[in-house]
């Protein structure tokens, strides 16, 4: 092995990767069986065993797939009074009577295993600090320790152990608090830590891209901005070249990503073919009843696929089976929703949505074809445009904000890289070329993090401020 190595690790709100450089050769680490690239999800089951990457995912669908949700009452606390069966002629023995006090029924009594993703995003919330899991309180660092330890693990078998590694971060944490980004790092470190990473050097993620782009030679120019559009967060930063240097001149960043424009499109593609918008007719005490059905209830738990399998109680199911007993144009629809909650199909379903918006980068009109709940629907790039519209005009807004922040104009900026899975949509790069005509370039959408993060850890690059 050579004497010195550079490790990167991009641990990521969706997906996660990692990469080894050594001067001469980037090579990307092996994290799934087939793939680089490794789902961010964590699968605690009643015994307390975790799973990580994509196994996790496969067990949370197996375990809860046609499982019937039964939430009992949680006791919260118990209330104790004294009882005497006795009176004043005859007295008697004072019992204690002890009577527990029940909360709202939010336990799960059958539920195999809980699923984490996307816990990056709690990183910089203070108020999240313990998710009860099986009567027993996780930290979020307990949470996403295993992923990280097994992308130590990987690593170490690619490449041997290591004595440090350049971690990514994104510009800005998702949250509100002034000191979410210090929360967040402080408490990602101490994951690292518990994973056996102690040499950390936390680099931002859009920079990492930008050091992944420079060391190709591609760029000769002075200004380099990089967006990073991915599944949790939109960043960006300003690099001035300085010769085999550079500074860092802006960056921003803000809590928008792909996950972001899945969810919107499953509701707008698919709600209104699950039920949404029609009429529930049920018997009343002397005449039929007609009330819009509650589809707001279902809203929220089959965008976050992780929780879908909860819509498996009889108050959410009762309701889908009474209209599809009613029969008429709408029951298909129904029996639609009642097969994505008895088969746990979200998931699935946001597999297909994914499929169809790479699809829409590539051409003018794609089919959102899923054969299990009889759907086939056709989607022009126009239509998905403007179902995302007020995401194009916030990420319009954060470049220009990014150029102002570095007292630049749009002329100044000499390369635009984009990366991450959400910059190939052609709407984001209309976007850039409108402002920077000539000078966008794609790099490594997936992977150029990891890649940068590995030659910013082989050369010593310090994370700038």
């Amino acid at each position: 092995m050579p004497e010195r190595l550079g490790i990167g690790i991009d641990f990521g709100t969706t997906n996660s990767a990692a990469a080894v450089y050594d001067g001469k050769r980037l090579q990307l680490v092996r994290l799934e069986a087939h793939d680089a690239i490794m789902p961010s999800a964590t699968y605690i089951d009643t015994a307390l065993r975790a799973d990580t990457g994509q196994h996790a995912i496969d067990r949370y669908i197996q375990d809860n797939t046609g499982r019937t949700v039964e939430m009992v009452p949680e006791v919260i606390g118990e209330t104790s009074q004294f009882v005497e069966h006795g009176d004043e002629e005859h007295p008697s023995a004072v019992d204690t009577v002890t009577q527990k006090v029940y909360g709202q029924p939010m336990t799960d009594s059958g539920l195999p295993g809980r699923l984490f993703r996307g816990t990056k995003r709690l990183l910089g919330d203070e108020r999240v600090r313990r998710l009860l899991v099986f009567d027993h309180p996780f930290r979020l660092v307990a949470l996403i320790t295993p992923i990280l330890l097994r992308i130590r693990k990987s690593v170490e078998a690619s490449c041997g152990t290591f004595p440090e590694a350049h971690l990514g971060h994104p510009v800005n944490f998702e949250g509100r608090d002034d000191y979410r980004n210090q929360l967040a790092l402080s408490r990602l470190s101490e994951a690292y830590r518990y994973a056996g990473v102690q040499g950390q050097r936390f680099y931002p993620e859009p920079i990492a891209a930008a050091v992944s782009y420079l060391h190709t030679g591609a760029f000769s120019g002075t200004h380099l901005l990089t967006v990073d559009f991915g599944g949790g967060t939109l960043d960006l930063c300003i690099l001035r070249r300085r010769g085999m240097a550079f500074d860092v001149v802006a960056t921003h960043g803000i809590g928008l990503g792909g996950d972001h424009i899945d969810q919107r499109l499953f509701r707008e593609l698919l709600f209104p073919l699950l039920g949404k918008g029609e009429i529930w007719r049920r018997r009343g005490m002397d005449r039929e009843i007609e009330t819009l059905f509650p589809f707001e209830d279902y809203e929220d738990l089959l965008v976050n696929w992780a929780v879908t399998y909860t819509l498996n109680q009889n108050r959410y199911t009762a309701p889908v089976m009474d209209c599809i007993v009613q029969g008429g144009t709408a029951a298909r629809k129904f029996q639609r929703l009642r097969d994505i909650i008895k088969r746990n199909a979200s998931y699935m379903l946001f597999q297909c949505i994914k499929d169809l918006k790479a699809t829409l980068s590539e051409q003018d009109s794609a089919k959102l074809d899923i054969p299990e709940l009889d759907i086939e629907l056709t989607v022009t790039r126009e239509r998905f445009e403007s179902i995302i519209a007020d995401i194009l005009v916030a990420v319009a807004e954060v470049v220009d904000a990014t150029v102002a922040r570095a007292g630049l104009a749009h002329k100044d900026i000499d390369v635009v890289l984009r990366t991450g899975g959400s910059s190939l949509i052609p709407a984001v790069t209309r976007i850039l070329e409108g402002r920077f005509p000539g000078r966008v370039d794609l790099h490594d959408p997936f992977t150029s993090v990891a890649a940068g993060l590995a030659i910013a850890s082989y050369e010593g690059l310090a994370p700038p401020g």
